[in-house]
């Protein structure tokens, strides 16, 4: 049986600390890929989820059994409630980190993968983008790249990335680093509150 909860926070963290560097480094290396087709994007999506998970179920193993041979619904509910505030706290550093981060080498890569995967998911270069005041010069200098692209004057509230609208208006894709993060954001928390035996 567990003895305490701070053993349950203590191995959250471990796991939580390995899946906060999968997704920086995610981030980082996303504009290795950026000529790669939307499919493989997904694909290595995918696969980067998967090994986030795998070493968050080694790591969980050890525990496993004690939680869910707890049976008391308080006790419960204070597993989950250790677990959702233990992947908030990991994320909010995470976010805190990028938003930090350095405005060129992988950043600027990471800027064009975006770019890239946007204009391939409308499927035009006939777009208004917009982005936030510190990634403003950069989508600038990728503009020529792209045929019929031009850059909003408003900026918008994201940690960076892009988001664009083609030019018609009758489509808009949302490729900000932020809403990247929150599209994975749900299957590690519920992978993770699986594994622990407390979701649902």
């Amino acid at each position: 049986m567990l003895t305490s909860n701070s053993s349950l926070e203590q191995a959250i963290d471990k796991i939580l600390e390995k899946t906060e560097k999968e997704i920086l480094s995610d981030l980082k290396n996303s504009g290795l890929d950026s000529k790669q087709t939307l499919d493989d994007s997904l694909t290595k999506l995918e696969q980067e989820y998967d090994k986030i998970i795998s070493d968050g179920n080694k790591e969980a193993d050890k525990i496993e059994k004690q939680i869910i041979g707890s049976s008391e619904l308080g006790t419960r509910n204070k597993q989950l409630t250790t677990v959702e505030e233990s992947i908030d706290k990991v994320f909010t550093k995470a976010l805190d980190e990028i938003a930090n981060a350095d405005r060129s080498g992988d950043y600027l890569d990471l800027i064009k993968s975006l770019f890239d995967e946007s204009t391939k998911i409308l499927g035009t270069t006939e777009i208004v983008v917009y982005t936030n005041s510190k990634d403003k010069d950069i989508v600038q200098s990728l503009l020529s790249k792209y045929p019929g692209a031009e850059l909003s004057s408003e900026t918008i509230d994201c940690l960076g990335g892009v988001k664009i609208n083609s030019k018609d208006g009758t489509m808009a894709f949302d490729n900000t680093v932020d809403a990247k993060v929150e599209r994975l954001k749900p299957l590690i928390r519920k992978e993770i509150s699986t594994k622990f035996g407390v979701g649902n």
